[in-house]
């Protein structure tokens, strides 16, 4: 028999996975597709919301239900420790011998397989089967170099499947089900996730202790924007206390303030469907502002904040005229929190402290200057923004 194997965590298992494992199954001509949940996985720490692994194991054995050939395998959830290949393929092989196996991986993986544990007895056990998951050219190309050296190095049979690529991730998954807007999911497979509120799903995050809306604000950021806004929200904090604000609101809207930043364009408009909201034309054309929109209804709807954070969110990119205090605090302290770096930010650091308005007028004066000398379009908040704290601060734009 020819067989694969499908290993990963499937956390949780989306539309990409199942519509994979049908065209794997074609592709390779396998008699067989095992999914393998892993219990355990050594290369990364599972989200935080995440199922155990038996209930990873069930919603595997709801969504490849339909795909013939598919068999979930609990193979890694009864074996204790790390879940690693090679103990799972050397099992395989040795209850089934005589059989071809074909290890699945993405591109990513396979780039990392030498620094796997034992990958020539990998490598001698099963094929190689390396799938696209919507990488650059560029990155196939090294695939296809890497695999011509690992067939030099470790006498690896290698294919490189042709499929079609499903541009979606588990964390994206993650993060749209948490926002309330689920997506990519078999019916059957949403319904079970709800049901156990796994995930983040339900009412479990309305309200929370700072500490504890910290945690999950940052699970749901892109990792390389945790630090921003980690800064964003003590900075605030300190802002407030400056300014007479309520320094813990201050704190809370900073660590929200980005919390849709890592959506894509398509689940930008898919968030704002599903809560009713139409995005002007100049925000369709220039999608990379949605996120303040979107924020601010997930931190209203999803993480029950109060009118003052929900408002400070949704002008922290564009400003407006006639801000709120809150609002001009979170607006500065995202533009010159302790990690971002660019040409007058010392200035603007100590100005804040002295004039707040002067320092927003500051900040939405470099604004407006970075964005015509990129030939774009200013927003038009951010427009009036800068008209009216430039006449409140009696400055005029130079030449």
């Amino acid at each position: 028999m020819r067989i694969g194997v499908y290993g990963g965590s499937f956390n949780p298992p989306h539309t990409g996975h199942v519509l994979a494992a049908a065209e794997l199954i074609e592709k390779l001509s396998l008699d067989r597709l095992l999914i393998v949940p892993a219990a355990d996985p050594p290369h990364k720490s599972l989200a935080l919301g995440s199922p155990g692994p038996y209930d990873r194991l069930a919603l595997c054995t709801t969504a490849f239900f339909r795909v013939p050939k598919a068999r979930v395998c609990d193979l890694e959830l009864r074996r204790e420790g790390k879940s690693y290949t090679v103990d799972t393929l050397a099992e395989l092989t040795e209850a089934n011998p005589g059989d071809e196996f074909f290890l699945v991986m993405g591109t990513d993986m396979f780039l990392s397989f030498p620094t796997w544990r034992e990958p020539e007895r990998i490598a001698a056990l099963a094929a190689l089967a390396v799938v696209h998951r919507g990488e650059s050219a560029g990155i196939w190309n090294r695939v296809l170099e890497e695999a011509e050296a690992l067939r030099e190095r470790m006498r690896a049979r290698i294919v490189t499947v042709d499929n079609e690529c499903v541009p979606i991730s588990s964390t994206m998954v993650r993060r749209m089900l948490a926002f309330g807007a689920p997506d990519c999911l078999d019916p059957a497979v949403l319904e079970l996730i709800r049901q156990n509120g796994w995930y983040l799903t339900g009412d479990q995050l309305k309200q929370l202790p700072y500490e504890a809306l910290r945690e999950v604000s940052l699970a749901l950021h892109d990792e390389k924007r945790r630090a921003h806004a980690d800064g964003t929200a003590e900075t605030a904090f300190a802002l407030a206390e400056r300014w007479g604000a309520d320094p813990e609101t201050a704190r809370r809207a900073g660590i929200l303030h980005d919390i849709t930043k890592a959506l894509t364009e398509a689940e930008q408009l898919r968030l704002c469907r599903e809560y009713g909201m139409s995005p002007t034309e100049f925000q369709y054309e220039n999608p990379k502002l949605l996120h303040a929109v979107t924020g601010a209804a997930v931190a209203e709807r999803i993480f029950g904040e109060s009118e003052d954070v929900v408002s400070a969110i949704r002008w922290h990119t564009t400003g407006r005229a006639e801000m709120s205090l809150l609002e001009k605090i979170l607006y500065i302290a995202d533009y010159m929190e302790p990690n971002r770096d660019f040409p007058g930010v010392e200035l603007l650091r100590e100005l804040v402290w002295q004039d707040l308005d002067a320092a927003i007028f500051r900040g939405l004066e470099q604004s407006v200057r970075h964005v015509r000398a990129k030939g774009c379009v200013l927003d038009p908040d951010s427009e009036k923004a800068w008209h009216y704290y430039q006449k409140l601060t009696e400055r005029s734009i130079e030449p």
